[in-house]
C-alpha cells in the first residue's frame, strides 16, 4: 500500500494521461507499459486507474490479432533466447503478449473487487468484454471469459455489476454467443467445485465451505439471470463477437494460422450458417442449458438457494432441458426430505410425472406423509393444495388411497384454522365427486360395516383377500370406535375404508361462519355427477384470516335483526320477568343504612345502643350486691 502511495506522488495524473499518450505515438515508449500496470488495482486511485485502462485498452485493440497465443508465449520466448539468431519481432510479442495477459488479470482483480467503484467496474468490464469479442481475430475469445467467471463465482463480491447492469450500459446477456459460453465455464466450475467438495468431505475447514457456499450462490446467480428467450429458435440471433459460435474444426484453430483471405470466407460461411441453421442453435444451446443446470444441482446448496432452486425448477428449468428426465433422481431426493423441502419439489415431480412419464411408486404414500397441520401455513401452500387436488383427479386411483386422503384431510379438519377448513372440504368435495366408491364414508356406521360373512378388502397391490367376519376384531362392531389410524404413513394399512367422515359433520357447527355454511355443499349427492361440479381450489388455496374477515365484511346481508320498542323502556328488566322478586328501591331502608355507616365511621353510637349499655350496666350492679 505505501508503495502505491509513493507511487502516486511520483506520478501526477497528468503525467500519467502524457505516458498513455507517448504509448500511443511511438515504439520507443513501449516501456510505458509496465508503468501503466502498476496504476491498474483495487488499491490504486480511481483517476489512475481510469486514466490507465483506457490507455491501455487503447493500444492492445489494434495489436491484438498479431499477438501469439499466451499458451504458447512463455515457450517461444525460451526457444528464442536459446537459439543463436534472435528475432526482435517475435521478441516484441511475445513480450506484449505477457503484458496484456497481466493487464487482462488487473482488469479482472478491479472488476470483482469490493473496494473498486460501479464506475470503474464498468470500464473495467467493457474493457475484458472488449477483449473476448476480438481475442481470436473476430472469434469468441473463451480462455479470457472462462478466467474473469471463474473470479467472478469464486468472489466475495456482489454480482451486480455483471447480472443488474445500468441502462445506457451494454447488457451482454442479450447475445447468443455470451450466453453459450458462460454455461460452458458455469458447468466446467461446477464440476471443479463438486470435485473439491467431494474432496474436502473429511476435513472441518469452515474457510471453504463458506467459500464453496459464495461460489454456489454466485452460479446459481449467473444462471437465473441469463434470459430463457435464448433457448428458443430465433430467425435473428445477436451475437457479440463477429463469427458467434463455432464448430469443434474451428475452435481448435488458431486465428494467426489462418489468413485474410480464409478468414473472410470463414466469415461469410459462418454468417450463413447462423441464418439457416437457427434449430441447430437452439438444441446446442439446450444441451449447454442442461450440462450447466446438471452440474449445479450435484452441488452441495445452501438451504436458502436449494429452496430458491425448488420453487424456480419447473417452469425455468424443466421445460427448456434437452432431457428433463435426468431430473428425477435430484427430485426423489428432494420430495423425500420431507417438510418445506418436499412441498416445493412437488410441482416439478408433477411435471414429470404426468408429461414425461416418469414411474415414482412411492409418490402417494410420500404426498400422504405430508398432509401435516403446518402445511395449512407454508409459504407455498395455495400451490401445494393445486397440486395435491391435481393428483387425486386420476380415475385410477385405487379406493383405499381416495378415502385414505379424505379421511386424513377430515382428521385435520379438527385442528386447521377456518382457511384451512375451507380448503379441506373443497377437496373432500372433489373426492367424493370423483370417486363414487368412498362415498360410503359419508353414511357408514360402525354397527353396520360388516353385515356380510365375508368381505372383500382391496390391498395396497390392487389385489383382493377374502376375510370372514368372524375373524374381525370384536372392536369394531362397538359403536363410536373409529379405526383409522392416523399415525399410520401407509395409506393402505391405514383403515380409511372402515371409518367414516364423522370430523365433516362437526363442522356443521363451527364458530366460523363461512366453514358452517359452506359444509352444507357436501349434503348434496354427489354421485350425480351431472347436478353437481368440481370446486377450484385455487379459490380458497391462499386464504387466511384477512381473507375470510374482509369477505364478511364485504357480504351483503338481506335481513339483519333490529331490537324495537313500541315506548321506551324505563328499566333493564321488567316487573314479570324474575316471578318472586322484588326490584323496587326502598327509600326509607336505603337513608338507615347510610346514616349508620357514616356514624360508624365517625365513632358516634346509636341510642339503642346506649339503652341496651346502661341495662346491661345495671344487671352488672344487682348481681354484685
Amino acid at each position: 500500500m505505501a508503495s502505491k502511495q509513493k507511487k502516486s506522488k511520483q506520478y501526477s495524473i497528468e503525467k500519467v494521461k502524457k505516458l498513455g499518450q507517448k504509448l500511443l505515438t511511438s515504439r520507443a515508449h513501449i516501456n510505458n507499459i509496465p508503468i501503466l500496470l502498476k496504476f491498474i488495482s483495487p488499491s490504486s486511485s480511481s483517476e489512475y486507474v481510469f486514466e490507465s485502462i483506457i490507455s491501455l485498452q487503447s493500444f492492445f485493440i489494434p495489436v491484438l490479432s498479431d499477438l501469439p497465443p499466451s499458451s504458447s508465449s512463455s515457450k517461444s520466448t525460451l526457444n528464442v533466447r536459446k537459439s543463436l539468431v534472435v528475432d526482435p519481432e517475435l521478441e516484441y510479442k511475445n513480450m506484449l503478449r505477457l503484458w496484456f495477459d497481466e493487464f487482462v488479470n488487473s482488469l479482472i482483480a478491479v472488476a470483482v473487487s469490493e473496494d473498486s467503484t460501479d464506475d470503474l467496474k464498468d470500464v473495467a468490464l467493457d474493457a475484458i468484454m472488449e477483449f473476448v469479442k476480438l481475442g481470436k481475430g473476430g472469434r469468441f475469445d473463451s480462455s479470457i471469459y472462462n478466467r474473469f467467471l471463474k473470479s467472478v463465482v469464486h468472489s466475495t463480491a456482489p454480482t451486480d455489476f455483471l447480472l443488474n447492469r445500468p441502462a445506457d450500459s451494454v447488457d451482454f446477456f442479450k447475445y447468443m454467443d455470451v450466453c453459450y459460453y458462460t454455461y460452458i465455464s458455469l458447468k466446467k466450475l461446477s464440476e471443479d467445485l463438486g470435485s473439491k467438495d467431494a474432496s474436502d468431505n473429511g476435513g472441518e475447514d469452515i474457510s471453504k465451505s463458506s467459500d464453496a457456499e459464495f461460489a454456489s450462490r454466485n452460479i446459481y446467480s449467473i444462471l437465473s439471470c441469463i434470459p430463457l428467450e435464448m433457448l428458443e429458435e430465433q430467425s435473428d440471433y445477436k451475437t457479440w463477437s463477429e463469427l458467434g459460435i463455432q464448430s469443434k474444426e474451428d475452435d481448435g484453430k488458431n486465428s494467426s494460422e489462418i489468413s485474410h483471405v480464409e478468414e473472410n470466407l470463414v466469415k461469410s460461411k459462418k454468417r450463413k450458417n447462423s441464418v439457416l441453421s437457427s434449430s441447430r442453435i437452439a438444441k446446442k444451446m439446450k444441451l449447454k442449458f442442461t450440462q450447466a443446470w446438471l452440474s449445479f444441482l450435484r452441488l452441495k446448496l445452501p438451504l436458502d438457494v436449494y429452496k430458491e432452486v425448488l420453487v424456480a425448477l419447473h417452469d425455468k428449468v424443466v421445460p427448456f432441458l434437452s432431457n428433463p428426465i435426468m431430473l428425477c433422481d435430484f427430485l426423489t431426493r428432494s420430495y423425500a426430505i420431507g417438510g418445506v423441502v418436499s412441498v416445493m419439489a412437488l410441482s416439478s415431480l408433477h411435471i414429470l410425472m404426468t408429461k414425461h412419464g416418469l414411474e415414482y411408486p412411492e409418490f402417494y404414500p410420500k404426498l400422504y406423509m405430508l398432509l401435516v397441520p403446518s402445511v395449512f401455513m407454508a409459504k407455498h401452500r395455495a400451490k401445494f393444495f393445486e397440486l395435491l387436488d391435481s393428483c387425486l383427479k386420476s380415475n385410477m386411483v385405487s379406493a383405499y388411497l381416495a378415502a385414505a386422503f379424505a379421511k386424513k384431510l377430515s382428521r385435520l379438519v379438527l385442528v386447521v384454522p377456518p382457511s384451512g377448513a375451507l380448503i379441506i372440504i373443497a377437496l373432500i368435495h372433489n373426492l367424493l365427486r370423483r370417486h363414487p366408491s368412498i362415498n360410503c364414508l359419508v353414511h357408514q356406521q360402525a354397527d353396520d360395516e360388516f353385515d356380510g360373512d365375508v368381505t372383500n378388502e382391496e390391498n395396497e397391490s390392487g389385489e383382493k383377500s377374502v376375510k370372514s367376519g368372524n375373524d374381525q376384531d370384536t372392536s369394531s362392531r362397538k359403536s363410536g370406535v373409529d379405526l383409522f389410524n392416523i399415525e399410520e404413513s401407509d395409506p393402505a394399512k391405514s383403515n380409511a375404508l372402515r371409518s367414516s367422515l364423522w370430523e365433516i359433520d362437526t363442522l356443521r357447527h363451527h364458530y366460523c361462519p363461512p366453514v358452517s355454511r359452506f359444509v352444507l355443499d357436501l349434503e348434496n349427492d354427489l354421485t350425480v355427477r351431472a347436478k353437481t361440479q368440481e370446486m377450484g381450489v385455487s379459490d380458497f388455496s391462499s386464504g387466511s384470516y384477512a381473507t375470510i374477515f374482509r369477505a364478511e365484511t364485504g357480504r351483503r346481508i338481506k335481513q339483519v335483526p333490529l331490537a324495537f320498542y313500541n315506548t321506551i323502556p324505563t328499566s333493564l328488566f321488567p316487573e314479570g320477568e324474575f316471578a318472586g322478586w322484588t326490584l323496587k328501591f326502598d327509600e326509607e331502608e336505603y337513608n338507615k343504612k347510610k346514616l349508620e355507616s357514616e356514624n360508624a365511621e365517625n365513632g358516634l353510637v346509636s341510642s339503642t345502643e346506649d339503652d341496651n349499655n346502661h341495662k346491661s350496666g345495671k344487671r352488672q350492679k344487682v348481681t354484685s350486691s
